[in-house]
């Protein structure tokens, strides 16, 4: 069988990138070893599926070349795939920060796309699992295990990166993009949760389950969102999103109350209410036993008429500016993306085919390209496989 485009991985940018070379006439077959199509888009969410960022820019992005996703970006916008969504009558809603999600399921997502493929005449099979990729006489020549073979002219890698392997997640965009001679950016786990050591493990085992309001920072780099403890360590929104800046043996600044100045709200007890406790007043502001826990580790406690100037700086420094040393994140298992993967350097911005082999395209999470959390992921996925559909 000969098609004019392969695209391995029915995934949000295998299935956009699909339907937009189908709806432009051409002979797409898409190629997964998973029994679904879309399986991360219906886990997604907590089964809405967070689909796109009204707030999209590519300073949303990291990569060793933040310029790349620029123009995939520019050239369909969350406004596009809202469209799109629109017109399948799937009804959404704002969460927060311009974060979308499906009022009923992320399986409409996941339908619409495949409705748009089928439309467009693309052919889905899924269980195929390949065992070899060749590129002989102009054609890219693909096995599968079944023992069938295919051929293209264009062969599109979407087969994501390796965050949630007991979805399927494989490296296997990595292998045969080095196979073809692109680079890869070294991967790491992205958006996931942090590991405490056993010391700190043991210090925080009481505190499971507590979510606070905070802002997380690292560098010069800062979220402003919830942030929970675990019995691991450290997650929620605000935690998830400095992960993907984090490296091994650096700390965390946490500001455990935003818009809040403890120093002063301190001083000023000693004045109206001197005969209360320290922790009451901080557990106007946090739990009461994050509060407690805080002012362990620095040793203070007692009422606010014992306190120093020096005093309220101290446990204003605590809240404020809370020192948290992560022994390492949860890795790929829990990871919602994976950072690094195909060298940028080696694919073409407007189209996302490799520059020194025609006709191979990658797209989607395989690329080093990696959103913030909030839909921008999803949003990278349309934008990079509508750019590549519009190519082929």
């Amino acid at each position: 069988m000969i098609y004019d485009a392969i695209i391995l991985g029915a995934g949000a940018a295998g299935l956009m990138c699909a339907a937009t070379a189908g709806a432009r006439g051409r002979r797409v077959l898409v190629l997964d070893h998973a029994t679904h199509a879309g399986e991360k888009i219906r886990i997604s969410g907590g089964g809405r599926c967070n689909f796109t960022n009204i707030h999209c820019t590519p300073k949303n992005f990291l990569s060793e070349n933040p310029r790349f996703c620029i123009s995939a970006l520019s050239r369909y916008t969350p406004q596009d795939f809202i469209a799109l969504v629109q017109r399948y009558n799937i009804t959404y809603h704002e969460k927060t920060l311009g974060q979308l999600f499906c009022d009923h399921s992320s399986r409409q997502i996941v339908q619409m796309l495949l409705d748009e493929c089928a439309h467009h005449g693309v052919t889905i099979q899924m269980q195929q699992s390949i065992t070899d990729v060749q590129h002989r006489d102009g054609k890219f020549i693909i096995q599968c295990a079944s023992s069938h073979e295919v051929q293209s002219d264009n062969l599109i890698l979407a087969t994501g990166g390796l965050s949630i392997p007991k979805m399927g997640a494989t490296g296997f965009a990595y292998d045969v993009a080095k196979k073809f001679g692109l680079r890869i950016v070294p991967t790491r786990a992205g958006l996931v949760p942090f590991v405490s050591d056993d010391a700190t493990l043991s210090q925080m085992k009481p505190l499971a389950g507590i979510a606070f309001a905070s802002i997380a920072t690292h560098g010069k780099v800062h979220f402003e969102e919830a942030s929970l403890i675990t019995h691991k360590g450290l997650s929620g929104p605000a935690i998830l999103q400095i992960s993907s800046y984090w490296r091994e043996g650096d700390a965390i600044a946490l500001n455990l109350a935003p818009h809040h100045n403890v120093a002063t709200m301190l001083k000023d007890a000693r004045t109206t209410s001197p005969k209360q406790e320290v922790l009451s007043v901080l557990s106007t502001l946090l739990p009461k036993r994050l509060a407690q826990f805080l002012l362990e580790q620095i040793g203070m406690s007692g009422t606010c008429a014992e306190l120093s100037n020096t005093h309220c700086d101290k446990i204003a420094q605590q809240v404020h500016h809370w020192l948290y040393h992560p022994a390492t994140t949860e890795g790929y298992r829990t990871a919602e993306v994976t950072l690094g993967g195909i060298d940028t350097r080696d694919l073409s911005s407007q189209t996302m085919e490799a520059t020194n082999v025609r006709g191979l395209y990658c797209i989607g999470e395989a690329v080093d390209v990696t959103g913030h959390l909030g839909g921008f992921n999803f949003q990278w996925a349309w934008a990079s496989g509508y750019a590549a559909g519009m190519a082929l």
